[in-house]
């Protein structure tokens, strides 16, 4: 076992594929997390329940690791800012804090001179009534929504009277573009300045939510994979970023390249890397917040995945043997709710 102790703040599926990525390095992992069924305990070496406000939680968490990482972007900043103190968390907290609040992320990538869809903030129903032309858009709010949740699709003036909105929260309105491909490119940053960088990943959404889609490994043009890499690096290192970064990419009916968003940690997309290359997401990610050795990737087959929700999981739980290019993955969560994802199956292709 490595001398390094690792602690993830987060205990859902990601946090339980870096927890695996660790123990293939030897490294132990210290898993914090406020659900206390979170099924990343059944991976890490040590699990700690409490509210990411408990303060003796988090100095017992602090006192049993040596470098620290999250799993998801919503947690406080307090929180992590308070860790940091102590140990070192990587992505840095104030990647979180801008990363948490879509204008703010929005006005980062924009200074970079990199092409976003149009967006616009909205305080009140009125905003929006003076702003037809950025009909049809979505409205979402500027804080703590994902995969679809806090979103609102708005084709005219006229859907915003069937929607219950409160405007006592902060939302931006952003313009759909004539959408031909949403793709992700996932970059790890290293502290040296080096980089590896996956392929892009073409992400087809079966429904608005987000919550089923597919990913296949995908080729496309030079052009486009040239432009989405170079603005990913140049978001990671303006960042100063440390770990494994996803920047989600929209390619429009005439190519062009729009960031989407940015997700400051491993990402759902690349789920597939675990079997299409010789280094996945999670363990270069583990790789570059510990300080250890850089591996340069290598593909080894292109891929595609399916996210597993709610029931889906059941089916799969009961085959007992799969054809082999395919792996599924089960998250071992406790409970099966509709459209949570519960697992995913990758095929190698």
């Amino acid at each position: 076992m490595s001398d390094i102790t690792l602690g993830i703040i987060g205990g859902g599926q990601l946090g339980s594929m870096l927890a695996i990525a660790a123990k293939k390095l030897n490294i132990k992992t210290i898993v914090f997390c406020d659900d206390v069924d979170a099924p990343a305990q059944n991976f890490c070496s040590k699990f700690i329940y409490g509210a990411y406000s408990d303060r003796e939680k988090i100095l017992e968490f602090i006192r049993q690791v040596d470098i620290v990482t999250f799993e998801f972007e919503n947690i406080p900043y307090e929180t992590l800012d308070e860790i940091n103190k102590s140990k070192p968390v990587l992505p840095k907290p104030s990647v979180n804090r801008l990363i948490q609040h879509r204008l703010a992320e929005k006005d980062f990538v924009n200074k970079l001179n990199i092409r976003t869809t149009r967006y616009v903030s909205i305080e009140k129903k009125s905003d929006i009534e003076s702003l037809e032309d950025f009909l049809p858009g979505i409205l979402k709010t500027t804080t703590l929504g994902y995969d679809g949740k806090g979103q609102h699709p708005i084709q005219s003036i006229e859907d915003l009277n069937l929607l219950n909105i409160d405007f006592s929260k902060g939302y931006i309105l952003e313009k759909l573009v004539k959408l031909k491909k949403e793709i992700s490119i996932i970059i790890t940053r290293f502290k040296n300045q080096k980089y590896e960088i996956y392929e892009p990943i073409e992400n087809t959404h079966q429904v608005f939510r987000m919550e089923y889609f597919q990913i296949q490994m995908l080729l496309c043009d030079n052009k486009i994979f040239d432009q989405s890499k170079d603005w990913a690096i140049s978001i990671a290192e303006e960042l100063k970023y440390v770990g494994t970064l996803c920047v989600e990419f929209f390619i429009d009916k005439n190519d062009n390249l729009y960031v989407n968003e940015i997700a400051p940690r491993v990402h759902n997309s690349g789920h597939l890397t675990i079997n299409a290359y010789n280094v996945s997401q999670f363990e270069n990610h583990v790789r570059a917040v510990c300080g250890l050795e850089q591996i340069p990737i290598k593909k080894i087959s292109n891929a595609k995945m399916i996210n597993l929700i709610g029931d889906e999981i059941s089916s799969y739980r009961k085959i007992s043997k799969l054809n082999d290019n395919e792996f599924f993955f089960d998250y071992l969560k406790k409970e099966i709710k509709e459209k949570r994802k519960m697992g995913h199956l990758t095929t190698l292709i």
